[in-house]
């Protein structure tokens, strides 16, 4: 195992599936001579040089553009991956992520419509205005459309060649506080499945349940308690859409507390989805009420921290 950043092993999943199949080329802006190459956050150094410009293909300021043509693409048996450069700029194309992709495989009887939709979301400041969006639970209801948010290198390339691989649309959100965290990554070839959460942190006493970068968040608050006698176990989503259902559900009845933790803004966020699974499926479990840590419902960005983490568990397990 080698340790390499976030972006560069988003950079050598691109890289190892566009040398693997001539149909993936990566579109977006400033990935072309504007910025060397590298692209706004850096993931796509060097494929400009080995690909050339019919592969990575810089484009207008459009992200309507950029979507609706690689929808078309995508008919027609290429695999276009799309890099838009901020998440609040998605409803400009909201409707060709929604409508083309995501519903086309339905009205032309399952064709495929292979295309992954790379995004930076979040954010790392609290009370930053713009370009730090979570916008997640705008398409978590989108049926047909599966949501990625990895936490980590491995994931993050393992989960990307899986998406390239995929014969349907992928959003594919990258938390901008990762890309330049290293981290633990197989020098082999290796595809993780999608549609899967993963324990990462095995415990006892309450469940954390978690994603992208808040996964940071909730392995610090695990860390502090576990010297106060409390064991969290901590549930990384890495899909939001659809849900592992399965995996939650273990983690809850292993548990019986919950605590679902999150950086967007708590109402219409995935915390209440999975909340209402968790009632639904899992009740029987359940010693405590379940309790979201998410975002204030404002405009700004106010990520939650270690201590907000530590607050909310400590307040499900006095629950008697």
């Amino acid at each position: 195992m080698r340790e390499i950043t976030f972006a560069q092993a988003i950079n050598e999943a691109l890289r190892e599936e566009m040398k693997r199949d001539d149909n993936v080329y990566f579109v977006g802006e400033d990935i072309g001579q504007y910025h060397q190459g590298r692209g706004p956050c850096g993931v796509s150094t060097g494929l400009l040089a080995e690909f050339g410009e019919e592969r990575v293909i810089e484009t207008p300021i459009s992200e309507l553009e950029i979507v609706g043509s690689s929808v078309g693409t995508s008919m027609f048996g290429l695999r276009p991956v799309v890099e838009i450069m901020h998440a609040e700029f998605l409803p400009t194309c909201f409707e060709h992520i929604v409508y083309g992709g995501s519903k086309g495989g339905c009205i032309l009887n399952a064709k495929p419509f292979p295309m992954v939709i790379r995004c930076p979301f979040g954010g790392e400041k609290q009370g930053q205005l713009i370009q730090n969006e979570n916008v997640e639970g705008w398409f978590n209801h989108t049926p047909g459309l599966k949501v990625v948010a990895p936490s980590s290198p491995y994931h993050a390339k393992g989960l990307m060649k899986a998406a390239i691989r995929d014969d349907y649309p992928v959003l594919f959100f990258e938390h901008r506080s990762l890309y330049k965290r290293p981290g633990e990554v197989p020098e082999e070839d290796y595809v993780l499945p999608l549609c899967k959460a993963e324990i990462r942190r095995n415990g006892k006493d309450l469940s954390v349940i978690t994603m992208g970068n808040m996964v940071r968040r909730a392995m610090e608050a695990a860390e502090s308690l576990s010297g106060q006698g409390i064991d969290l176990e901590v549930v990384d989503l890495l899909t939001i859409s659809p849900l592992d259902e399965e995996t939650i559900l273990e983690s809850v009845e292993k548990t019986g507390r919950v605590v679902i933790l999150h950086e967007a803004a708590k109402t219409g966020g995935i915390g209440g989805e999975i909340a209402a699974v968790i009632a639904e499926k899992g009740f029987k479990y359940l010693k405590a009420p379940v309790l979201r840590v998410a975002g204030p419902d404002v405009h700004t960005n106010f990520p939650r921290r270690k201590e907000d983490v530590i607050a909310g568990v400590q307040q499900v397990m006095n629950y008697r």
